[in-house]
């Protein structure tokens, strides 16, 4: 469930996938029922936002006016503003990257920054998506934990 919080800011891991391998795993044991009426749904939903992520940049930057140098330039940004040592650098970083990949891509520098900016505000929507559907499915898991806690924690 950690882990798939983690991905809901990081491009290399599918966060709502993730989390919901947690509450798959989290039902496989044997103190939890199965309950595919909170597996279907969720995994559904893991299934549209992971689609969703990779859809929502693109149409920010091709309302802005951006191209594919910018959404590149974007996730570049996300690595760097991650390991960057600065405060706000996972938000600084991705639409630092999509200036760069849009001025390396235009001439014109105020069409490059409309670009940037439609290309991180794709990415802040995605992130924000991934990010709340990762929390409710960490919800659902630590309610369903709390339910069965004692047959979970017996021995």
């Amino acid at each position: 469930m950690l882990v798939g919080l983690v991905g809901s800011f990081l491009p290399i891991l599918p966060g709502p996938p993730l989390s919901w391998l947690g509450l798959l795993l989290l039902h496989l044991t044997k103190a939890i029922p199965d309950d595919w009426w909170i597996l279907g749904p969720t995994l559904a939903v893991a299934i549209i936002v992971f689609v969703l992520d990779y859809i929502i940049p693109a149409i920010g930057t091709k309302k802005f006016g951006g191209t594919k140098a910018g959404m590149i330039g974007t996730t570049i940004g996300l690595i760097v503003g991650i390991l960057a040592p600065i405060p706000g650098g996972i938000i600084i970083g991705p639409f630092l990257g999509a200036l760069v990949g849009e001025l390396s891509n235009k001439a014109d520098k105020k069409t490059a920054v409309k670009a940037a900016f439609g290309s991180f505000l794709g990415f802040l929507t995605g992130t924000f998506l991934k990010f709340v559907v990762a929390v409710v499915f960490m919800g659902i898991f630590i309610s369903t934990v709390w339910e069965y806690k004692e047959a979970l924690f017996s021995f």
